[in-house]
């Protein structure tokens, strides 16, 4: 690719046809890498592909290249009309050939090019061919006070946009740099005249910015626009990633980067399977406005329920045994009741009791019941994402164990288990930490008991997996844990498969009620 000096588009050149010039392109300062080519991906008939920074920049030339085949405009307008109507193609055409033209420019801040010239804007390329020493002469001629600085210099060192408002280059560079720097402007970049909406064109700010800084923050700034604004495409959300994910039609499906992280394509958020984006966004907004409560709820410590001593979560199993050499509980740590009931098909402890809070009956209570119901969920959904953090850990451990039990004559395949037990595992605690959101929202039916218990038996079944994985592993007892593990690894993803189909299924023929919007 050219270096950040070159232009967005070429400039008009003294040279070649005046009609293919505007669809000159070069790139936009973004070096190019060797084998940066995107790979599609397809899943489930939902295809996208990963595109590397200048992948976007070329998919961005190609859509403006595209329209520009079609309404014959100068690339640097098409661009601002693109981005109008946020880079929808077929939208814009049947606008342009449908409606009235003049509105839609105005609309979009442009200048028709219907409109006549006024004598004081600059001839175009072909004319300025033939006509370049009768304007160098008018040039040296007069002298025109610039509106900024109240100097006054020749005609030639003023320059302006089509509105016809000009300025000394001086102070166009002047603004052109503070909006770009300082408050981070690209494509909303208006005439350095008062009042006057008309948006600066590509070609005019890197035609006078030379400051290369300045001319790549422009560029990045363009770009991040185009993909903001496209229906097709998202920043990958991982933190210095600069990568983009480009899909044939939006949808709330999941989609993974080459960086390697997971995330929705609708809403941007890790992958939140079984709750639906609207309801993700309710429940991250009610724990940011219950702000107070949710860093309370989210206290690494608890009190053992026998002996109350302070004790802290170290591990992602809810198994706790209490240190205190006077008590040794065994209890849960999401609910603080006894352990041994667990795995019980009696007992509950991923269900809310609606019977007691039904017993509210002023107000105050109501208050109060709802606040315990929030809490409820909220415990246990930040339980699993507290959880979920350890078991990342746990790949560390792993590879440890994995080479530990290659020392016992078994090979690097036959210890490759555990690793698919961690992976397992997390997506296990991702999908209990989500289903906890969804239950939220729910309104008691036979569908949801249904889903309370599928939830239950891949709770049971994560947190019997999480100890076995946190279990010391040693010579004499490889071969059971091996046993066990794989066995336990089975059941898991079989399990979240059940509830995943479930879910999918209630959505498929509406079979889930929600709660009030109060909720």
């Amino acid at each position: 690719m050219d270096s950040e000096e070159d232009m967005l588009y070429d400039e008009e050149s003294d040279h070649g046809s005046s009609d293919n010039e505007d669809d000159d392109f070069v790139d936009m300062g973004i070096e190019s890498e060797q084998g940066s080519a995107s790979q599609e991906t397809t899943i489930d008939d939902f295809s996208y592909e990963v595109l590397s920074p200048e992948l976007i920049v070329q998919h961005m030339v190609d859509c403006i290249k595209e329209v520009n085949t079609v309404v014959q405009l100068p690339a640097t307008t098409t661009r601002i009309l693109l981005s109008h109507f946020r880079w929808d193609k077929e939208k814009l055409m049947e606008r342009y050939y449908d409606g009235d033209q003049d509105q839609l420019f105005s609309e979009a801040h442009v200048v028709s090019p219907g409109r006549k010239m006024s004598a004081s804007f600059k001839p175009s390329s072909s004319s300025r061919k033939n006509t370049r020493s009768a304007a160098a002469a008018a040039a040296s001629a007069e002298n025109i006070e610039c509106e900024i600085c109240t100097l006054t210099y020749p005609q030639g060192m003023m320059t302006g946009l089509e509105c016809g408002h000009r300025f000394c280059t001086a102070c166009w560079t002047e603004y052109l740099t503070t909006k770009i720097i300082d408050e981070g402007m690209g494509q909303t970049i208006s005439c350095a005249a008062h009042g006057c909406d008309i948006l600066v064109d590509d070609a005019t700010v890197m035609s006078l910015v030379k400051d290369s800084k300045v001319r790549l923050k422009y560029q990045h700034l363009i770009t991040n626009s185009f993909v903001e604004c496209n229906r097709q495409l998202r920043w990958c959300p991982a933190p210095d990633c600069g990568r983009a994910v480009k899909v044939n039609y939006p949808d709330a499906r999941p989609v993974t980067c080459q960086c390697g992280h997971t995330f929705c394509f609708s809403c941007g958020e890790t992958w939140h399977d079984p709750v639906k984006c609207k309801w993700l966004r309710r429940w991250i907004k009610k724990c940011d406005d219950d702000s107070e409560t949710s860093n309370w709820i989210a206290a690494n410590t608890k009190e053992c329920p026998k002996c109350h001593v302070t004790i802290e979560k170290d591990g992602g199993c809810n198994h706790m045994v209490c240190k205190n050499q006077s008590c040794k509980a065994d209890f849960c740590w999401v609910c603080l009741g006894p352990w041994e009931p667990h795995g019980t098909s009696w007992y509950n402890c991923n269900r809310f009791d609606e019977d007691e809070a039904k017993k509210a009956r002023d107000s105050q209570e109501k208050s109060r019941s709802a606040l315990q119901r929030y809490l409820f969920y909220c415990n246990r959904y930040m339980n699993h994402m507290q959880s979920l953090k350890f078991e990342h850990k746990l790949y560390s451990m792993v590879r440890q164990k994995m080479e530990e039990m290659q020392q016992h004559n078994m090979s690097w395949i036959e210890v490759q288990f555990l690793k698919k037990a961690v992976d397992i595992l997390c997506l296990c605690r991702q999908t209990l930490m989500f289903t906890y959101v969804f239950a939220f929202y729910l309104k008691r039916n036979n569908q949801s008991i249904i889903f309370e218990d599928n939830q239950k038996d891949l709770e049971n079944a994560t947190e019997q997996l999480s100890e076995y994985l946190e279990r010391d592993i040693t010579s004499d007892i490889i071969v059971d844990v091996k046993q066990k593990v794989q066995d336990k690894t089975r059941y898991c993803e079989s399990r979240c498969k059940v509830l995943l189909d479930h879910v999918h299924e209630g959505y498929e023929k509406d079979l889930w009620e929600y709660q009030d919007e109060k909720y």
